[in-house]
């Protein structure tokens, strides 16, 4: 019998949340490759048990900026030097820097490379234009190099493309089919029971994905709580706006949490927020990952018509889509939509049987192309 073909992943967080790496990861075991997952400790990160697959996180000495990435880089490079691959999986373009530098000492390694999204259009670049021209520089010399190259979304393929001229597969970012979960008891969070539940989760709340209108759009909302599971750079402003408004009975934040309780958590509630707004490149073009947890829970869902989410809103009847996300409409279009329970009940439907379609286990069979196909 042959050995196991060997794949080290990187990824530039600290793995807890990374939903898409892991069920990635989780494929590469069930077909056999022996698979480690390097990323990176922070002092408030949470153990990680009950992976397959072995993990390792570095604790480094900077946690952001120029220094981090390229101490980060350095890292991963003399790991992968050191360590037998035949297979280096580079998650997003902060990460791909150490696997180019690894494969001119490994000739037999193959790269290949997952975007998470179009990074050099991220807001945090775009508002940086000198730092965004480093990583533009950085992407140039590499990516035209790379043979196996996939994407969260056909609209950033076809900018990937756009721009150098190569074909890119598209593995969304789809939630494994759920069985039967264990059902919470919304007590337990501080919430009656007959309030509605409005969520936003996701590991990035961050600015310019509409969770400060969400927030101030509960000053004209009753009867209902929004929730925030996660973490973003846009957190700690919401709360001291909450504490400043006397909104905390109208606003939780419940940090992160295990995908498990998460999705118990979006079983739960009455509507789903995915809020994005067009204010770049990425941002337009985005599919965010929420999008399908909410599929998933059977959790209607409010979203930004942001092409790419208003087109499976819109095709599979889940939800509904608005267009002017100042707090008042969006108040006003959360209460239309709190109201109609029969509605609200017809999206719930038809988001479990679209769970059906759009699942981690159906996209799975690109991944099998990706990585199986000789």
């Amino acid at each position: 019998m042959s050995p196991k073909k060997k794949v080290i992943v990187l990824v530039s967080n600290d793995l807890f949340t990374d939903q898409r790496v892991h069920k990635v990861c989780t494929f590469l075991f069930d077909h056999a490759f022996d698979v480690t997952l390097l990323g990176r400790k922070l002092p408030a990160s949470q153990e990680i048990i009950g992976r397959p697959y072995e993990t390792r996180r570095f604790k480094l000495p900077f946690t952001k900026g120029p220094l981090f990435y390229a101490v980060l880089n350095l890292r991963f490079f003399f790991y992968l030097l050191f360590h037998k691959c035949d297979i280096i999986l580079a998650n997003d373009l902060d990460t791909l820097l150490a696997a180019s530098w690894a494969k001119k000492f490994k000739k037999n390694c193959e790269i290949v490379y997952d975007s998470h999204e179009y990074y050099t259009g991220v807001p945090e670049l775009v508002a940086r234009p000198k730092v965004q021209k480093i990583w533009e520089r950085i992407e140039a010399s590499i990516f035209p190099k790379l043979n196996k190259i996939y994407t969260v979304n056909q609209s950033i393929a076809d900018l990937y493309e756009a721009k150098y001229g190569k074909k890119l597969h598209v593995v969304r970012n789809v939630s494994p089919l759920l069985g039967v979960l264990k059902l919470l008891d919304p007590l337990d969070y501080g919430i009656s029971e007959n309030k509605k539940i409005i969520l936003m989760q996701g590991a990035g709340i961050n600015v310019d994905r509409g969770a400060e209108e969400a927030v101030e759009a509960m000053q004209e909302i009753e009867n209902a709580v929004l929730v925030f599971i996660g973490d973003g750079d846009v957190v700690p402003q919401l709360k001291q706006y909450v504490a400043d408004n006397r909104l905390d009975r109208k606003v939780l934040f419940l940090g992160k949490k295990p995908y498990l309780e998460m999705m118990q958590f979006t079983r739960m509630a009455d509507i789903g927020l995915t809020l994005d707004k067009g204010t770049n490149i990425n941002y337009q073009n985005s599919l965010p990952n929420k999008l399908f947890d909410y599929i998933q829970g059977g959790t209607p869902i409010l979203a930004t018509d942001i092409k790419e989410v208003k087109s499976i809103v819109e095709q599979y009847e889940i939800g509904e889509v608005i267009s002017d996300l100042n707090p008042h409409n969006l108040a006003e279009k959360l209460n239309k939509m709190l109201e109609n329970e029969e509605k609200l009940q017809f999206y719930a439907q038809n988001c479990l049987k679209t769970a059906q379609i759009l699942n981690w286990e159906e996209e799975c069979k690109v991944l099998e192309k990706i990585y199986l196909d000789n």
